[in-house]
């Protein structure tokens, strides 16, 4: 038996009840548990199994034979929408915040947020809704993305699963501007960067332990299948301190500390709208300030400085500011 696999099927199951109002068959069950989870072969006695061990860890799940047979549900004790003490502000910063993941629409992340926000909005006192839904009309999102990720939730699925599980993963994988090619990937977690969702991996090639740990990006996968191989973690890896290192989204353990020189009205803007928590801004007996950031990759430099447009100058290191000096040379020929 695969490792976790007892605990992904139960988890799998709960899921399935909750979404299930009428209840399921055990055959049902099986089927949607052989879809979702990707397995080659399950057993109804495995299913029954579980059920039981859910029904013995004291989750209510009861039994009722209808038409199609006898089927499993979950009781008032699970299936009833709890008390929630929310107020109106409280309300209204999660309806922000789940505007905000529009992205996410279409993966299994969504289908949590709706069910939750659904919760939420049948419970609350009326009063306190119609005063949400009063203040709601004058507060606006606005630049959120338009794009989803609904046609990747099957690779999502499969990448979660394998992570659960420790699973190598073999993908078809396509950079822009170079050709698909077929990698196998060893993931460990995920990261919602600037609307784009990015799987956390390291590559099986690669033997340079600060090296391994890439990130892929979600939208470049044409497919991704779990193989019954499988990968040992390493323990000295922390995500949380790996992907906030750098002021964006390319791998490296050892990002650049990078001076750019800004001017006063360029520090304002860096001062309100931070580029990293770790940044200092040091002001010049010119006027000008020295913005320092750590930085994995000119790339991630590049968008920011040129959006200052004459207001920033990387001074460097000098890789960083020949990236800047180039793309501005052939912006120049260009205009």
């Amino acid at each position: 038996m695969a490792r976790n696999e007892q605990l992904i099927r139960q988890h799998k199951l709960m899921q399935l009840l909750e979404y299930s109002r009428f209840g399921r068959t055990l055959e049902e069950l099986r089927g949607d548990l052989v879809a979702d989870l990707g397995l080659t072969t399950l057993h109804e006695r495995t299913v029954r199994r579980d059920l039981e061990a859910l029904q013995a860890a004291g989750f209510d799940i009861q039994t009722e034979t209808v038409q199609r047979g006898k089927v499993f549900k979950l009781g008032q004790n699970n299936t009833g929408v709890h008390e929630i003490g929310i107020s109106a502000t409280e309300l209204i910063a999660l309806s922000i915040g789940r505007e905000l993941l529009y992205p996410l629409l279409g993966t299994q992340y969504w289908r949590g947020i709706e069910t939750f926000w659904n919760k939420v909005q049948e419970t609350v006192p009326n009063g306190v809704y119609d005063h949400y839904s009063r203040y709601r009309k004058s507060l606006h999102v606005i630049g959120s993305p338009s794009k989803t990720y609904e046609h990747h939730a099957g690779a999502l699925k499969t990448i979660n699963r394998a992570m659960i599980e420790h699973r190598i993963v073999e993908i078809e994988y396509e950079p822009v501007g170079k050709p698909a090619t077929v990698r196998r990937i060893e993931p460990y977690g995920l990261a919602v960067y600037q609307s784009s969702i990015y799987v956390v991996a390291a590559a099986t090639e690669v033997e340079d332990p600060s090296e391994r740990l890439r990130h892929w990006k979600l939208d470049r996968f044409h497919r991704a299948t779990a193989l019954d191989e499988y990968f040992k973690p390493d323990e000295n890896i922390d995500l949380s301190s790996h992907l906030g290192k750098s002021i964006g989204i390319f791998s490296g353990e050892d990002p650049t500390p990078v001076r750019i020189r800004l001017g006063q009205h360029a520090a304002a803007w860096v001062g309100e709208d931070p580029w990293h928590p770790e940044q200092s801004l040091d002001n010049q007996p010119d006027g000008t300030v020295i913005l320092t950031v750590p930085a994995s990759h000119p790339r991630e430099v590049l968008p920011k400085v040129l959006s200052l447009g004459s207001d920033a100058e990387v001074l460097g290191p000098k890789q960083f500011r020949d990236a800047v000096a180039k793309a501005v040379k052939e912006m120049a020929a260009k205009y």
